[in-house]
């Protein structure tokens, strides 16, 4: 693959926290009676205020921002079993070391990104793209658009790497190259997403003329 840039979704992606992140759904979901697997299915690789959106249909806005904070506190102290992906951290380290622009795209919060990308000892990344930054979440193509933007580059020259069905679509909607990330957490889809990987130990990339050379072994 031929690129100017490469973006990466963080959870199920670059760390190994999804395990974490259901078990904070379900603590959830037992709170308010809602049915833990049918909020596990809809959440992955969602913005946590569109989910709540989602299942709480008539709280209000206040309401809503209290459970949103109570959320975004737990999951941002609550770091134990998060760890990278084998081989993300030195694939990070060696496209600082090459120059390559970089970014992190995530539908986590900024509080939340931050806490999982200093205990996994991934490099913080030039960019970064949160629940904040962003007015659509995944599935939109928002999310990697602005991420594009902010790293100076088109779509089309960026490579996004992502795990889940909302990713993926949000990616191929931007108009970037699409790397999918398989976990035990993904879900079945028809999207014809190639090339697959399952870590960073096989990935290399190299500098080709004015552009960067992404490969699989």
């Amino acid at each position: 693959m031929h690129c100017n840039a490469l973006m990466f979704d963080l959870d199920g992606t670059l760390v190994t926290s999804l395990d974490f992140v259901e078990r904070s759904w379900n603590r959830w979901a037992g709170q308010y009676g809602l049915d833990s697997e049918e909020v596990r299915h809809f959440l992955h690789g969602k913005p946590a205020m569109a989910t709540l959106k989602h299942f709480l249909p008539d709280a209000g806005d206040a309401q809503l921002q209290a459970i949103f904070l109570t959320l975004e506190h737990y999951e941002a102290t609550h770091t134990e079993g998060i760890n990278a992906l084998p081989g993300a951290r030195e694939f990070l380290l060696q496209l600082n070391t090459l120059g390559v622009p970089w970014g992190i795209v995530t539908s986590g919060s900024l509080n939340v990104a931050s806490a999982r990308i200093t205990c996994s000892g991934l490099p913080f990344p030039p960019v970064l793209i949160t629940s904040e930054s962003i007015i659509w979440g995944k599935p939109h193509p928002q999310p990697f658009l602005l991420g594009a933007s902010r790293l100076g580059v088109e779509p089309s020259e960026c490579v996004g790497f992502e795990d889940s069905v909302a990713g993926l679509t949000s990616v191929q909607a931007a108009g970037c190259q699409v790397v999918e990330v398989k976990t035990p957490h993904s879900g079945l889809h028809n999207l014809g997403v190639k090339p697959v990987i399952e870590d960073y130990r096989r990935l290399r990339i190299k500098p080709l003329y004015d552009h960067f050379y992404l490969s699989f072994h």
